[in-house]
């Protein structure tokens, strides 16, 4: 079992701070201003973060869905212009499209990719942005309704023309031309019904950065779920279900230097700010949301909640709240110790996108490759800078 190395574009812009988690109440709700020294998500810059991932050696890059970010179809489509080998892993939301839409252009995807297209499927704990793009269908059954669009997606792909009449999706006749290969599925989420939907269609279950034990006790019961399916005869990915970990990372050559750069992305914010975020936060009915934010509750200081993994980026950011921090070694270290419970997958981001990814590509990941980690099994020319 190897590790695979994931980046990721922030389309709502990026920054040399946590974006958003400035002094105004509510800003972590917003898009990158360029007068303000933040970086806009612009083609260029994208275009930039997603050729350096290429370059040193990343496999994909996570795109975003949501109010404030770019459309993730429609950006990473263009990415695959300006990139040769570089996957992306597109998030979306099921309901917000027909299945047989969704898998139409993800065919296309395939053909003008060559075949470079991951899906994460988003199930959405926010109500109020859920409502925002007009789905007001409450949080349980939207994973049910998800488990239905997964259903006649792949129907629609290989079983096609192919009829659906579930409680949720209904279609007649569904297929795809000349289907490409299907795209891997991945799928997070910490709630029952959650693991239920990953058992069934995931290929990658995704999992935010918890502490070790946290991490094992939720991957057994998402073993559990996976083995009742099989026996059942209700699981229809293909091939066992493999585990991920979405992760932001400060790695430097030294502890120091890296534990200097996380305290600076906390310097100037407001206590106001974060007593907004963590209310917003608690308003969220995701239960991975509410596992994120358990993990700090509120505080601004003992951070480090387990051996080089901070929970400061949570204050201020929804979802993905915790970091791996610590000297090159350190950080792969602790993939290492994720590794032996089972991670194959790390999906990493930082702050800026752009100058993280050289610190992980030629800082960390040759080090895995050196102890025999990496799917590739060696260290590049390029992943080195060489």
């Amino acid at each position: 079992m190897s590790i695979t190395l994931h980046w990721f574009l922030p389309t709502t812009g990026d920054s040399r701070t946590i974006l958003g988690a400035g002094n105004a109440v509510g800003a972590h709700h917003r898009r990158a201003d360029a007068a303000s020294g933040e970086r806009p998500p612009s083609a260029e810059y994208l275009g930039q973060i997603a050729r350096s991932a290429e370059q040193l050696g990343f496999e994909a890059a996570l795109t975003p869905t949501g109010t404030w970010c770019e459309d993730a179809w429609i950006a990473t489509a263009a990415l695959t212009q300006v990139t040769q080998k570089l996957k992306f892993l597109v998030a979306f939301r099921p309901g917000l499209l027909s299945p047989t839409l969704a898998a139409q252009m993800a065919a296309t995807f395939q053909r003008v990719s060559h075949g470079r297209l991951l899906l994460n499927v988003v199930v959405g704990g926010d109500e109020v942005e859920q409502k925002r793009f007009g789905d007001f269908v409450p949080k349980d059954d939207r994973y049910a309704r998800a488990s239905e669009f997964l259903d006649a997606v792949r129907g629609a792909w290989t079983r096609s023309p192919y009829d659906y009449d579930g409680r949720f999706v209904r279609v007649e006749g569904a297929e795809v031309a000349d289907p490409p290969a299907f795209p891997g599925i991945y799928l997070g989420g910490s709630s029952s019904p959650a693991l239920d939907v990953a058992a069934r269609h995931a290929d990658v279950y995704l999992t935010w950065g918890e502490p070790p034990e946290a991490v094992a006790a939720k991957l057994d019961a998402v073993r559990e779920r996976e083995a009742a399916a099989v026996q059942a005869g209700t699981r229809l990915a293909s091939g066992p279900l493999r585990f991920g970990i979405r992760l932001h990372v400060i790695a430097r050559e030294t502890s120091d230097e890296a534990w200097r750069a996380a305290d600076r992305l906390l310097e100037d914010l407001d206590p106001a700010a974060i007593a907004h975020a963590q209310r917003v936060q608690a308003a969220s009915q995701s239960e991975g949301q509410r596992r994120m934010s358990a993990l700090h509750g509120g505080r601004v200081d003992e951070l480090e909640i387990a051996p080089n993994l901070w929970a400061g980026v949570g204050l201020v950011r929804g979802g993905a709240g915790t970091a791996l921090v610590g000297s090159y070694e350190e950080v792969a270290d602790r993939i290492a110790e994720y590794h032996a419970l089972g991670l194959e997958d790390y999906i990493f981001s930082g702050y800026p996108h752009l100058e993280e990814a050289y610190h992980v590509g030629e800082g960390v990941r040759p080090l895995l490759a050196q102890r025999g980690l990496l799917a590739d099994g060696a260290v590049s020319a390029e992943a080195v800078g060489v």
